[in-house]
């Protein structure tokens, strides 16, 4: 299925686990779904997260695909192969971390890592139909994570429920404590995006299903978040893989967007960090009113594979999970199906730090739902 990029024989426990291959194992290359990285030197050490995962008796599997060097949003691979959308063969599995998502859809793994800088956890698990959660920036550890610098990125699992989510959390996150069930029916803020029809009536449909409540609010600072987000990707990514463009070994879509990342100016991230500040500060301001913000995941159906080899033609698909990265605030995609059997998301987004309250919101609204 083009899932698995390298077989790995770790632990004996119960659960088992897959990788994104920019996560290191000792003894094992790290090569980010790119040739350019195929003579790199084996990890000296596991990331800590692998750490963890292995300390919990849990068994790794796989490293999985990905995008290559995690810079792209379809999951498109020439060089090791596209991972396979098990439940949806003609469309994107999504990217970055698009055999993450792909593993857990075909029942190869409990549950598997991905990371995600502009929303590479929350779109592949829309295109996959799982689950997906990027939690608070920060709160699960980068150590041996690539690249080894970045201000947005964060590591987080993919599971076919909130409750595996939730156990896989406890496993990397230290800090992690199960939320009781929620007592009282959460105060739920819509947030009014650009999406296409089908999407905004699945998920109407689903909240009346649901039985819940929505007050509908807008986000001054959102598209401006968004173009941040992009500027300082751009950036810290041209700084991590910029000499790669001279191996002549990128594929042709990331080679082509790493020189024009080239071009991001001091002066425009410091302009974005202005962005970051202020659009952080309008959705703390509020959350301060509501329990969480619930949007789509992805403004319209995934596309297909055999009509998605442009990346940069499908940049909006990130429109409404760049910005959370910017904030740094946790959140979940729900799997949902249209009417006429696609795959879309439910996007929950809570406080900072509040990763235990999100799971444990979006439990409640797929019991309602149910």
């Amino acid at each position: 299925m083009n899932i698995i990029v390298q077989e790995v024989q770790k632990g004996a426990g119960a659960l088992k686990v897959m990788v994104k291959d920019s996560i290191d194992i000792q003894g094992m290359q790290t090569m980010a779904g790119s040739k350019a990285l195929m003579h790199s030197q084996p990890a000296s050490t596991n990331a800590e997260v692998v750490n963890r995962i292995l300390a919990a008796d849990c068994q790794i599997t796989a490293k999985t695909n990905l995008h290559e060097l995690a810079f792209g949003i379809t999951g498109i691979n020439h060089a090791f192969g596209t991972a396979l959308n098990p439940k949806y063969p003609e469309l994107i599995p999504g990217g970055s971390s698009s055999g993450s998502a792909a593993a857990v859809a075909a029942g190869l793994a409990d549950f598997t890592l991905g990371t995600d800088t502009g929303g590479s956890i929350r779109m592949p698990a829309a295109c996959c139909g799982v689950y997906g959660l990027k939690p608070t920036f920060g709160r699960v550890s980068r150590a041996g994570v690539h690249p080894a610098t970045s201000s947005l990125d964060c590591v987080g699992p993919f599971a076919n429920s909130v409750k595996m989510i939730e156990t896989a959390m406890q496993i990397i996150d230290p800090t992690f404590h199960q939320s009781t069930e929620l007592t009282q029916v959460p105060k739920l803020a819509w947030l009014n995006v650009v999406a296409d029809s089908v999407v905004i009536d699945t998920i109407q449909h689903f909240l009346t299903q649901a039985n819940l409540t929505v007050s509908a609010v807008t986000l001054k600072g959102f598209e401006a978040a968004f173009n941040a987000g992009m500027q300082i990707i751009n950036y810290e990514n041209w700084q991590a893989y910029g000499e790669l463009t001279e191996t002549g070994l990128l594929g042709t879509d990331v080679n082509g967007r790493l020189l024009k990342a080239a071009d991001t100016t001091l002066a425009q991230v410091k302009q974005a960090e202005q962005v970051k500040a202020d659009f952080t500060a309008e959705l703390d301001a509020l959350l301060t009113h509501y329990d969480a913000l619930i949007l789509p995941t992805l403004p319209q159906i995934p596309p297909k594979v055999a009509d998605a080899e442009n990346t940069v033609a499908f940049l909006n698909l990130t429109g409404l999970v760049r910005p959370f990265n910017l904030s740094g605030h946790p959140a979940i995609s729900i799997p949902l199906q249209t009417s006429e059997g696609l795959p879309m998301g439910l996007q929950i987004v809570a406080k900072h730090n509040a990763d235990e309250y999100l799971c444990a919101v979006a439990k409640y609204i797929v019991s309602a739902a149910q």
